[in-house]
């Protein structure tokens, strides 16, 4: 994939996303979607039960696997389906895409640039305060250009 596709496709999923991250009304409610929406209904366990052609047991197993995040997609669905509901999953990054990005580039030239302002120090080559700020940005902007899974591979520490 192309850098330009790479940063359409970030964009677009920002944008899309967007109306997810921090939405206070999009949390799972105390009790867990399950219970919320069959409570709604007025279904008892019992009801759904037969609705999905399962025990009532199994109907207290799923809502008890939701609140302990052990549920499976696939029974998700099922329950989903017995509720007469859409199951929506989605993964909502805590910030923007492009910013997760940018971060990890200013993450990497930091990490390069302690690494060669170490050696130039050996070397009594050191730069201004300003001369690094401007490598910085410059190598930043160059990372962000490059492909952008290379900025996920891991860094190299050195002492």
């Amino acid at each position: 994939m192309s850098i330009r596709k790479h940063l359409r496709a970030r964009e677009s999923l920002d944008k899309r996303l967007a109306p997810f991250r921090d939405n206070p009304e999009l949390q799972r409610p105390s009790k867990g979607w399950l219970r919320a929406i069959r409570n709604a209904l007025g279904l008892t366990t019992d009801q759904l039960a037969q609705r999905a052609g399962i025990s009532q047991y199994t109907v207290s197993k799923w809502e008890k696997a939701e609140m302990q995040d052990s549920m499976t997609l696939r029974k998700l669905r099922e329950a989903a389906e017995a509720l007469d509901c859409e199951l929506v999953y989605t993964l909502v990054p805590r910030q923007p895409l492009s910013s997760m990005v940018r971060h990890r580039a200013e993450v990497v030239a930091d990490a390069l640039l302690a690494r060669n302002h170490h050696t130039m120090l050996l070397e009594a080559q050191s730069l201004s305060k300003d001369e690094i700020l401007r490598e910085r940005e410059q190598l930043i902007d160059d990372l962000l250009r490059l492909k952008p899974a290379r900025l996920w591979d891991p860094i190299e520490v050195t002492s």
